[in-house]
């Protein structure tokens, strides 16, 4: 089954901006684990700004998209880094995709990247992608690595997309706000009142939250991908999505 796992920075740093080291550990082995079954895995990982802004002892994110796109490009070297490191120890190779809008836009770009997927994963390569932060623009980029896994989840043919946040999946309301929100497990339709309880907030660390998840699982979703958002505080949760057991909140595909 081909998989796309994408993880916030929420998941992958500390709000201080530095790598949360035994997260990082857990789902490298975890996602190399899956790989060792046969499993076709491909990382979308977000953190570069966060980590830059970790190792320029920055406390706030830039404001600017000059300073954004420079903080990017330093913690982008740290992130791929730290993950070439991580999955060797595993003996699986890995290789980086920074994609901007024009590369899923135009129909040649959005070829040429769907077959250098396709080899990396016949070459038993393991991707890991993430917008090109240094080059794209807020009015001209993809927006957040939400929707640009599920992009690529609709262009790579995967079966199935897991989102790793920091909550337990799509709630009836707010459960930092309401005690009693209850999960919702499953979702066979993304209608409008779906949508609505997505709300608008992320964190300070990062630019995604519920509404981008609910935004990325309905074109996932559309293109015949299930979906699940899940609390991704303990990367061994991947064993049990992948099993199809109820963790977080599942989506189904369009028939």
């Amino acid at each position: 089954m081909r998989t796309v796992v994408k993880v916030g920075t929420s998941t992958l740093a500390y709000s201080t901006g530095h790598l949360n080291i035994r997260h990082m550990e857990k789902l490298c082995r975890v996602m190399s684990d899956l790989k060792n079954a046969g499993h076709e895995m491909i990382l979308v990982s977000s953190g570069a700004v966060g980590m830059g802004m970790g190792r320029l002892a920055l406390t706030e994110r830039p404001a600017d998209l000059v300073s954004k796109q420079a903080v990017a490009a330093v913690g982008q070297c740290e992130l791929m880094y730290t993950y070439d490191k991580l999955f060797s120890e595993y003996n699986h190779t890995i290789a980086q995709i920074l994609l901007s809008a024009d590369d899923v836009n135009d129909p040649s770009h959005r070829a040429n990247f769907i077959a250098t997927v396709n080899r990396l994963i016949e070459m038993q390569v393991l991707p890991v992608i993430n917008e090109n932060d240094t080059v794209s623009t807020d009015e001209f980029g993809i927006g957040d690595n939400d929707t640009l896994a599920a992009i690529v989840s609709a262009n790579a043919g995967a079966e199935l997309l897991i989102l790793l946040t920091d909550t337990d999946g799509l709630f009836t309301a707010d459960p930092r706000t309401t005690p009693d929100a209850e999960l919702i497990e499953h979702v066979d339709e993304i209608t409008d009142e779906i949508e609505l309880l997505g709300g608008n907030s992320g964190t300070k660390m990062g630019t995604g939250g519920m509404a981008t998840k609910l935004r990325a699982a309905k074109i996932a979703t559309g293109a015949g991908c299930d979906v699940v958002i899940a609390n991704g505080k303990d990367p061994n949760v991947l064993y049990s999505i992948i099993e199809g057991k109820a963790v977080g909140t599942r989506f189904s595909k369009k028939k």
